[in-house]
């Protein structure tokens, strides 16, 4: 009797055990100790702004070496743009040798959500939540806005912060602003450029998206769809999709300012439900919060009509449903500042290594479209780069000392952005943000003096390598180097006027066509002479219709191209030999003599060419000091 009594009791605290145990395992990641809404202490060797992801990264390598470390987050919770805008999809480089390109802590963040292209949400921040609770260095201060900058001079010293118990100042050495906007670092009087406005386009910037996050959808039915064409087709995997891009010219949207681009799809293992990066929504200011309001409204009654449009075209999406809205937008461009160095577009273009390199970018530089239609109206690659460094001093913002920019509004041009703007960069960028700002207490300097010398960039580097930052100097070739015309790529570049997509081909021995010619030419005036552009091609629309109008073929001659250019720039009758006139008013070099001394078709090198002189003629070659 005993026996089976000691038999029972055994059996059943067995499975009282295995109960709580199978319990436990589903339950979310208790929140570590060091994540509060009160605050803890006043003073700290580093402050972080933004929990994002790049703040995140921030601040556990801040912490990691040593720094005593506050991340103040506005939200109720971590990881930004990953769980508040739902965007659960990776832009992942490679670097010349095949290595994931972002390493350190996003390749341990990457390594917890299981190394996929795409990850399940609640992974990604139960993720952040155990990578932080092992800092001991670490804390985290939710729900807390930054009301005001303190300054000393130009020394950032302290933040005015409303949190869950009132009105507090916080004091740093350093800061770190990873705020998705780099509202830190404008409301302490960094200087910045918005949108595109580095390139001549003002009130110009890449659409806002709604992640669409839908529920029964048929992931095996959909794959069948993709293989059968349906839509135009699309690549599709465990749990990523590309493609469809038939829905492009297909979709008809109800909403103003809204279209649907080509589909970038993933679904989450943990529960089923499926994201969907595609509805692209344009609105003028992406920094005003009533902006941003009306522009999730119009989204929710676009994604409606998106639901609808997929249901009927195509299968495996039949019986889907909304499950719910992101609580936030993804805004892909707003603010950015100015740094000790500019990264270019040229930088990444020629594969370059920086002597203060922290990292690398390897990924597309993609701009998604910026207005609905005309010339912002689609998706531009402009090149695919093997691999480029990230410097440190893209990440010392001009003019305010004590702080640093570990963002995608850190110091890049627009062009550039297109590609260190994705995430995985920005968490290289925030690795060496954080490293950076405990190096700079240990040694006793300032982020301003470290970009002039290399001993704390030496340690800063090494430190990087140690704690698993892929990192290393290189030399690569680059596409069309050595070229005749190779620096006329490298001039027009920096305009955005000139798109070499994923396979870096700009077709440069074939014809440029009379359209294609006259864009390059009028895009690149209008963008780096914006005050010429409507004497030199608005007023010569006449001439430029009767260029397009010739329908005898739609390339350029040589001839064509001259009396075009001698009515833009010189206003005079053009003789019988163009080509002879342009020569002799010096409007073109002897490079071009000599290729085009017959009246053949242009070839696009020639065009590139051509327009590139033309642009040195107008005196505005734009260039930045490169090292």
């Amino acid at each position: 009797m005993r026996k089976t009594s000691t038999l029972v009791i055994f059996w059943a605290l067995i499975i009282i055990f295995t109960f709580f145990g199978c319990v436990n395992n589903n339950q979310t990641t208790k929140k570590p100790i060091n994540i509060t809404t009160s605050p803890v202490q006043y003073e700290y060797d580093v402050i972080v702004i933004g929990a994002e992801p790049e703040g995140i990264a921030a601040a556990i390598a801040s912490a990691r070496n040593g720094a005593d470390t506050l991340l103040i987050e506005k939200r109720d919770g971590l990881g930004g743009l990953f769980t508040y805008g739902m965007l659960n999809q990776l832009d992942l480089g490679y670097d010349k040798d095949g290595n994931l390109a972002n390493q350190g802590i996003f390749k341990e963040w990457h390594q917890i959500v299981n190394n996929r292209g795409a990850f399940d949400i609640e992974g990604a921040k139960e993720a952040f939540i155990h990578l932080i609770g092992k800092e001991k260095n670490l804390t985290v201060l939710l729900q807390a806005n930054v009301q005001k900058v303190i300054k000393n001079g130009n020394q950032l010293v302290g933040l005015e912060v409303q949190d869950q118990t009132g009105l507090h100042t916080y004091q740093a050495k350093h800061f770190i602003d990873s705020t998705a906007d780099a509202d830190i670092a404008a409301m302490a009087g960094v200087p910045y450029f918005l949108g595109q406005e580095d390139i001549g386009l003002k009130d110009t910037r890449m659409a806002d998206t709604l992640v669409l996050v839908l529920k029964n959808v048929d992931w095996n039915r959909m794959k069948m769809a993709a293989e059968n064409g349906v839509l135009g087709g699309a690549e599709v995997y465990e749990n990523m999709a590309w493609g469809f891009t038939d829905v492009i010219n297909q979709y008809k949207p109800i909403e103003a300012n809204t279209r649907l681009r080509a589909l970038n799809i993933a679904k989450q293992f943990n529960n089923g439900l499926v994201t969907i990066n595609a509805l692209q929504i344009f609105s003028e200011d992406g920094l005003s919060d009533e902006s941003r309001k009306e522009a999730m409204e119009r989204g929710k009654r676009e994604s409606i009509n998106v639901l609808k449009f997929l249901r009927q075209e195509l299968p495996g999406f039949e019986q889907a449903e909304i499950a719910l809205y992101p609580p936030e937008l993804y805004i892909r461009e707003t603010r950015h500042i100015l740094a000790e160095y500019q990264l270019t577009i040229n930088d990444i273009w020629m594969n370059r290594d920086k002597w203060d390199s922290i990292g690398f970018g390897a990924y597309p530089v993609d701009l998604q479209a910026t207005s609905v239609k005309g010339e912002g109206g689609y998706e531009k690659v402009i090149t695919r780069p093997i691999q480029y460094a990230i410097p440190f001093r893209s990440l010392v913002p001009n003019e305010i000392e004590g702080l640093l920019v570990a963002s995608k509004a850190a110091g890049y041009t627009s062009l550039t952005a297109g590609s260190a703007r994705t995430v995985p960069i920005g968490m290289t960028a925030g690795q060496a943000a954080g490293t950076a700002a405990a190096i700079s207490i240990q040694l006793h300097t300032d982020f301003r003096k470290m970009v002039k010398d290399r001993v704390p960039i030496s340690e800063l580097q090494r430190r990087l390598k140690l704690q698993g930052a892929l990192l290393y100097h290189f030399t690569l070739s680059y596409p069309f180097e050595g070229e005749w015309f190779d620096q006329s790529i490298q001039q027009l570049l920096p305009y955005g006027v000139i798109q070499a997509g994923y396979e870096n081909d700009l077709y440069v021995n074939e014809p440029i066509t009379k359209i294609d010619f006259i864009e390059l030419l009028s895009t690149t005036i209008k963008r780096s002479h914006p005050e010429l552009y409507g004497q030199l091609i608005e007023d010569h629309q006449d001439l430029i219709n009767n260029i397009l109008q010739d329908d005898v073929s739609p390339y350029l001659t040589r001839d064509q191209m001259a009396t075009l250019l001698l009515t833009i720039f010189n206003h005079m009758k053009v003789s019988q030999s163009p080509w002879e006139q342009l020569m002799k008013l010096k409007l073109v070099d002897k490079e071009l003599e000599a290729r085009l001394s017959s009246n053949r078709e242009v070839l696009r090198s020639e065009g590139i060419y051509m327009v590139a002189f033309i642009l040195n003629r107008l005196s505005n070659v734009s260039s930045y000091k490169v090292y």
